[in-house]
C-alpha cells in the first residue's frame, strides 16, 4: 500500500508541475495532494505543521493566480475597466478557449475593458493589456516554482526514508 501511495504521490507531483502551464490543473494544490499522500504512508510520519504550511502556500498561489494578471494591468496604467476586463477575459478564456484562452483572455479582456473606458487612448489600452500578460506570465512562473519546490521536497523525503520503502 505504501508503494502505491508513493507512486500516486509522485504522479501528482509531476501533474503539479505540469499544472503550472495547464489551466485545467490547479498545479500547487495537485502537488500538495502528492505531499499529503506521501505523509499518509506508514513509513513517513505525518508532520501536520509541514502539511499545513505547504497547504496555505498552495491555496495562496492558487488564489493569486487569478489576481496577479489584474494587478499587472493596473500597474501598467489600466483603469478599473481594464482590471474587470482582465478578470472577465481570464474566465472566458479559461472556459471557452482552453488552453490558449488562459493566455490571450486576460490580454484581450484588458484591452477591451480599456477601450470601453476610453476608446481614444489605444496606447494606454495596449499597455494595460501588456501588463495583464506580464502578470499572467509572472503567475505561471510562480506556480512552476512552487511545483518544482514541492517535487524536490517530495523527493528529499523519499530519499530520507528510502530504506524503509524499498
Amino acid at each position: 500500500m505504501d508503494i502505491l501511495l508513493l507512486f500516486f504521490g509522485f504522479v501528482l507531483m509531476i501533474l503539479g508541475i505540469v499544472g503550472a502551464f495547464m489551466p485545467v490543473l490547479p498545479g500547487p494544490i495537485t502537488g500538495w495532494v502528492g505531499l499529503l499522500l506521501l505523509h499518509l504512508t506508514k513509513v513517513v510520519p505525518i508532520d501536520w505543521t509541514f502539511l499545513s504550511i505547504t497547504l496555505v502556500i498552495a491555496v495562496l498561489i492558487y488564489v493569486l493566480d487569478y489576481i496577479i494578471p489584474a494587478l499587472g494591468a493596473k500597474k501598467f496604467g489600466g483603469s478599473r475597466y481594464g482590471i474587470y476586463g482582465t478578470t472577465f477575459g481570464l474566465v472566458i478564456g479559461l472556459i471557452f478557449f482552453p488552453p490558449y484562452g488562459i493566455i490571450i483572455g486576460p490580454f484581450f479582456g484588458a484591452l477591451t475593458g480599456e477601450l470601453l473606458y476610453d476608446s481614444n487612448d489605444s496606447q494606454r489600452a495596449l499597455r494595460a493589456a501588456f501588463g495583464a500578460l506580464i502578470g499572467f506570465l509572472f503567475s505561471t512562473g510562480l506556480k512552476f516554482a512552487v511545483g518544482v519546490i514541492y517535487c524536490l521536497l517530495f523527493l528529499t523525503i523519499v530519499w530520507d526514508y528510502k530504506y524503509q520503502f524499498f
